[in-house]
């Protein structure tokens, strides 16, 4: 069972599913992995919980 995971901020539902579906369908056509055996972790972060430069996004 393949596993892909991708971290961001919030995202909206359309934007899961939307990441979902082309993070699988590719993976598939680079692998030749069917589709169903892929599993795709979406992880949410608060703007607090994440910094670029040495600053928090939520100070920026």
């Amino acid at each position: 069972m393949p596993v892909i995971t991708f971290e961001s901020g919030k995202l909206t539902k359309e934007q899961k599913a939307q990441l979902a579906q082309e993070f699988t369908e590719a993976a598939h056509k680079i692998t030749g992995i069917r589709k169903e055996a892929f599993v795709v972790l979406l992880h949410e972060n608060e703007r607090e919980n994440i910094a670029t430069g040495g600053v928090l996004l939520v100070d920026k």
